[in-house]
């Protein structure tokens, strides 16, 4: 077969392997189809069809049709960071600035503490070398997993309170406002981590030039006919994603940055919710595959699977305890502290697009990546069905807007 036909193959089991066991599975109240094409990527890689079928992976998944599909992978992902950018509504912010900033710190920090414990804990009791990437000191693996545990997925938020209608109900906003606000802090703390002192003067000089160019794109773009607008924007994107790289913080961080420059009101909200959509059904199932491609069990799975319990003991627990301080702190009703804190504990996409950057720069291992990619899949299948019965029960706080 020549590549062409081997790709075309590939991208069959890219997806129909997810939609079959969705849909034939009935899997969308633990697992969204998203959800399940990261599961899906995780069997489709060395750990599992690698491991059993050498033989076939290495006819499908050879590294001619993977530098295809990363190239797909890579486009996918800019996009969806971009999206995720361009959705925050710092006016809101900005409005309950007091009340926001002390429920985000809380949301953020207590995990972000909790998860550093644990990666710091590992590299106490086993060898560092099989957790921590060779070009990682000790503190950027342990702020790197601290933060994995922290975040909050702010596109898959969106997605699951679209399923529960309560998005744009006033609860739904309110908790919009809080991952808004620990999204930015994530990318901060990446931008931190990822810091090359050996190529700070180009840093610099990308970040003197964005601000700079920022100031002449947002006079530009509200000036231009809608159409055009979403055209400017693509090119926008890969300037400030190439700008990004070069300095050495990595294309998603640039990503990140083109969209926060822009202001949701510039784009028609309906056609913004269906590039989201489409750019998650067509492009991103590209992107799970490329990350189930980078799962291993080098270390033996019990050691990746007893890490990844302890990080999602962490993530689950600190992101409770926080927004418990916060409810005692606000005196919010009962069922308010955990519901919420339930709802910020997703964690697909965000998270695993932060642990793809850490592998990529070397900063953590495959295992740790495995680790994180497990956390991150177990804390957002329990979100719904942990979510929807306390729904059902507080029905009065959904339209709360304090």
């Amino acid at each position: 077969m020549n590549t062409t036909e081997i790709f075309l193959i590939a991208m069959t089991l890219i997806l129909s392997v997810p939609y079959l066991v969705w849909r034939l599975g009935k899997t969308d109240y633990f697992a969204p189809l998203v959800v399940v094409q990261i599961i899906s990527g995780i069997l489709l890689g060395p750990g599992v069809l690698g491991a059993g079928y050498p033989a076939v992976y290495q006819f499908v998944f050879s590294p001619t049709i993977m530098a295809s599909l990363n190239g797909i992978a890579w486009w996918a992902v800019m996009l969806f960071v971009m999206i995720a950018g361009v959705e925050l509504d710092l006016k809101k912010v900005w409005v309950h600035r007091q009340e926001t900033v002390l429920i985000s710190g809380l949301a953020l920090g207590v995990p972000l503490a909790f998860g550093c414990v644990a990666a710091w804990g590992c590299l106490g009791l086993s060898d560092a070398s099989g957790w921590m990437g060779p070009q990682a000191q000790s503190w950027q693996f342990v702020a790197g997993v601290g933060m994995a545990c922290a975040v909050t997925a702010l596109p898959i938020l969106i997605l699951f309170m679209e399923k529960m209608a309560i998005l744009r109900q006033p609860l739904g906003q309110r908790i919009l406002r809080y991952a808004s606000l620990d999204d930015i802090a994530i990318w901060g703390v990446l931008a931190l981590i990822l810091m090359d002192w050996q190529r700070v003067e180009r840093q610099l000089a990308f970040l003197g030039a964005y601000g700079f160019f920022v100031w002449g794109f947002r006079r530009l773009m509200p000036k231009l006919p809608s159409a055009d607008r979403w055209y400017v924007a693509l090119i926008w994107l890969a300037a400030v994603a190439f700008g990004a790289d070069w300095s050495g913080l990595h294309f998603m961080v640039g990503a990140f940055l083109a969209g926060a420059a822009m202001d949701a009101d510039w784009f028609n909200q309906e056609h913004m919710d269906l590039l989201r959509h489409h750019v998650l059904m067509v492009l991103m199932p590209v992107f799970f595959l490329s990350t189930g491609l980078k799962t291993q069990w080098t270390m033996g799975g019990g050691a990746v699977f007893v890490f990844a319990g302890v990080l999602l003991l962490a993530s689950v627990s600190g992101k409770l305890l926080g927004l418990h301080i916060a409810g005692k702190w606000l005196n919010w009703q009962p069922g308010e502290a955990s519901l919420m804190g339930w709802l910020l504990q997703t964690k697909a996409l965000i998270m695993i697009i932060f642990a793809n950057v850490l592998l990529d720069k070397q900063l953590i291992t495959h295992d740790t990546f495995t680790a994180l990619l497990l956390m991150a899949i177990a804390s957002t299948m329990l979100t719904v069905p942990v979510v929807a019965p306390r729904l059902k029960r507080l029905q009065h706080l959904i339209s709360q807007s304090r």
